[in-house]
């Protein structure tokens, strides 16, 4: 994994990295299965039955995504961990998350969309996601960009 550096996007602006970040975890779930191993917040080694058909380019390349993955969800507190795990990798609803660990439904619904941005913040400082470019205006005459108007 790369070296981390400064997070090139705001805090402010990371809600639109959410669905990436989701795609992501969902891709690191299969490669993990994959390669032989769950994903590390459901546990350790264990060995698959059946062979899927996705496939990275080599084995070595799906290992290196799974471990720097690992890294990443590592930075995460132990709440924001479980709720990636509950309700990501194990498909559980926002709804029967606070049942399962023991915490309030607001807690829940406030603390997972930031526990998203939070891993975006580190997948974006760690190059697993790549920064969204501000888009341009088209036929538009003003000479403020459309990044510069929401501000």
């Amino acid at each position: 994994m790369k070296p981390p550096r400064a997070c090139p996007v705001p805090y402010s602006e990371l809600s639109k990295y959410r669905d990436r970040t989701r795609a992501l975890l969902h891709r690191y779930f299969r490669t993990a299965l994959e390669v032989g191993r769950l994903p590390s917040l459901l546990g350790r080694e264990f060995f698959r039955a059946k062979v899927s058909s996705y496939r990275m380019h080599t084995f070595e390349d799906a290992v290196i995504f799974v471990h720097d993955v690992e890294r990443c969800l590592e930075a995460l507190d132990s709440l924001d961990q479980k709720l990636i795990a509950t309700i990501i990798f194990q498909d559980y609803s926002p709804d029967d998350v606070p049942l399962l660990l023991n915490c309030a439904r607001a807690t829940v619904f406030r603390r997972f969309p930031e526990a998203l941005d939070e891993l975006s913040r580190i997948f974006l400082a760690s190059g697993l996601l790549v920064e969204i470019p501000c888009q341009e205006a088209k036929n538009v005459t003003s000479e403020v960009s459309d990044c510069e108007q929401t501000k």
